[in-house]
């Protein structure tokens, strides 16, 4: 009962994924129509129902665009786990300030960068130009698709990335 369903927008625009409890309670309350059913059924003394992998919601949920939080797994995800200014992907690595904090770097994506430990100890308190260093990839914040928000959960399910790529 706690496997995920992708839960669809009216416009098939994917926003959300839940758990199949939730999913089998938004379809039962006329609030979601079953799309896929790739599972088999959940069977109670009455009846059986079909058990979703995704949902439709009937009517339109009107949002802001998604944004990416910034946290430091999210850093991390964003460089791909390897160091900005060589390239290496270490098993340890930091969160670096492209313009220190104490020169007037603030703490935002275009910020902040995955380094090595030897790299930021090289760079120390300077900008990669007084350091002699270059950054591999401008730092930017990250585009809110769905393939990237839903990313980690989606791993394995085929049957959603029909809905997943076009948003």
């Amino acid at each position: 009962m706690n496997e995920p369903v992708l839960v669809l927008n009216a416009n098939y625009e994917p926003i959300n994924v839940c758990s199949t409890r939730r999913a089998v309670g938004l379809m039962m309350a006329g609030k979601a129509e079953l799309l896929l059913n790739g599972r088999g059924e959940i069977r109670t003394g009455s009846a059986a129902y079909p058990r979703p992998s995704i949902v439709r919601l009937s009517y339109m949920v009107h949002r802001p665009h998604p944004r990416v939080k910034l946290t430091k797994r999210e850093i991390f995800r964003r460089d791909m786990h390897t160091c900005q200014y060589c390239g290496q992907r270490p098993s340890v690595l930091t969160i670096d300030h492209i313009v220190p904090r104490h020169r007037g770097g603030h703490h935002s994506w275009e910020n902040l960068v995955t380094a090595c430990p030897l790299c930021n100890r090289r760079k120390g308190g300077r900008t990669p130009h007084e350091a002699g260093m270059a950054l591999r990839v401008p730092a930017r914040e990250p585009r809110a698709s769905a393939e990237y928000l839903f990313g980690r959960i989606i791993e394995n399910r085929d049957e959603w990335a029909q809905y997943l790529r076009g948003w």
